[in-house]
């Protein structure tokens, strides 16, 4: 049997994604209706940690709980990994007692190579390069609140405007503006610009690049951004505050997007910096709603990566 990963958003397809999203609003309704659904009965995750974590841990633990299976929490300090044990030993020895592993670490290459390594499905909690699964919460989250729910359809030829730091959420909703077909505005500051080295040529005409913010906005159906100094940047944080000072998110620049846009927020926010408390306590904000559906969409992908669909 082929053991599918989910390592950053290009790794499903569209039509992989359409099952996904209707398939995260039935998980999600028999939730809400407390009805007991254990598809993953007897089966365990392990979740590795480099990088801490709240809702990435509890939506994880969580999700695994509600389908009928146990979670492991790994912290790298607390394991051979933080002894120097090579990953692709790691890999080999763990993906022998489990069934499914989500990581979250710094680089792509480890995640990768313990992917390599790994007879069971790896799933991206996040690396520096990409965070699929938040995109993939904040995608079905436009779609439920603009959207039936259900059909990818609702995104397709919008526009998202990311405002901010060329980070790990940047290069993803690159990725996923490609495979669901909708537009992708760029705003960041000078010296923080994207890598050329980290796009494909073939995401290129899904995004266009702009030195403000507020032409970003402009009738964006979705105003994103996150912190300023992302965590293992700690060390830039002053000059990063003097770089970053023309890009928080306020309710005028709100006003150049679409009437019906809403505001998205990876959490956690630092209400003052890179978004006004007025814009993400404000009726357009629906960062809540997107910080809940980090638990449906990662019980979508784990079901799905070791059940398959559910007709």
């Amino acid at each position: 049997m082929t053991i599918k990963h989910y390592l950053q958003f290009s790794d499903f397809t569209r039509d992989e994604y359409a099952y996904i999203m209707a398939r995260t609003t039935e998980l999600k309704n028999r939730f809400k209706g407390y009805e007991t659904w254990h598809p993953l009965h007897d089966r365990t995750l392990a979740m590795i940690f480099e990088k801490s974590s709240t809702r990435t841990r509890l939506s994880f633990e969580a999700g695994m709980f509600q389908l009928g299976g146990h979670a492991v929490y790994l912290n790298t300090k607390d394991t051979q990994l933080g002894r120097g044990e090579p990953v692709e030993d790691a890999a080999k020895v763990i993906s022998r007692m489990v069934d499914i592993i989500m990581i979250r670490t710094f680089g792509q290459d480890i995640l990768e190579r313990f992917a390599e390594n790994s007879r069971v499905p790896v799933i991206n909690g996040l690396t520096n390069e990409y965070h699929p699964c938040q995109v993939l919460a904040d995608i079905y989250t436009y779609i439920e609140e603009r959207g039936d729910g259900v059909s990818v359809d609702a995104i397709a030829g919008k526009t998202v405007a990311w405002v901010g730091d060329a980070n790990n959420m940047s290069y993803t909703w690159i990725q996923a503006a490609r495979v669901l077909g909708f537009h992708l505005n760029i705003s960041t500051p000078a010296g923080y610009a994207l890598d050329e080295l980290m796009i494909d040529p073939q995401d290129k005409p899904f995004f266009t690049v702009f030195e403000r913010p507020m032409d970003a906005c402009k009738n964006a159906h979705i105003v994103t951004t996150d912190v300023w100094t992302s965590m293992g940047f700690e060390a830039e944080n002053e000059v990063r505050m003097a770089a970053f000072k023309e890009f928080k998110v306020s309710a005028e620049m709100m006003q150049y997007a679409a009437p019906e846009a809403v505001f998205m927020h990876c959490l956690p926010a630092h209400r003052g910096e890179e978004v006004d408390a007025d814009v993400i306590d404000g009726e357009q904000s629906v960062v809540w709603q997107e910080a809940e559906n980090r638990l449906h969409v990662q019980k979508a992908v784990m079901e799905y990566l070791l059940r398959g669909r559910f007709e």
